[in-house]
């Protein structure tokens, strides 16, 4: 086969394997690492939950829509050196069953660091 300036060489089959074989790696990699992240998430989460819960029963408060929502992501070290994600969510809550305060709480890795109700009045 003649070949001008204008044409491309004829791909080299034992390169093509090799490549897809890289690029099916990295895939499967990628989606691992996700769904290893979205694992770490719903645990740090469901922990957050459950400090939050534990909190509004301790102070008499109410948990509104028994759930917590991200506020914060971002990568953090540990007292051990140890990379980890800093996660912050938020939630909201009642003191009177009228009216809805803003609270937080803090996770480092799955360790409640700071859990916050925010100001309210106290009689």
């Amino acid at each position: 086969m003649h070949y001008n300036a204008f044409h491309c060489a004829e791909p080299n089959p034992a390169v093509i394997p090799t490549l897809m074989t890289y690029v099916e790696i990295a895939i499967v990699l990628l989606i691992l690492a996700l769904g290893w992240f979205w694992f770490d998430s719903m645990r740090a989460r469901e922990t957050g939950i459950r400090a939050v819960r534990a909190a509004c029963a301790a102070e008499g408060l109410q948990l509104l829509d028994e759930t917590i929502a991200i506020a914060h992501l971002r990568p953090r070290r540990d007292r051990s050196g140890q990379l980890s994600w800093l996660r912050v969510y938020q939630f909201e809550y009642s003191d009177t069953g009228d009216n809805r305060r803003l609270g937080s709480v803090q996770l480092l890795g799955n360790d409640v660091t700071l859990l916050n109700l925010g100001l309210r009045l106290v009689n």
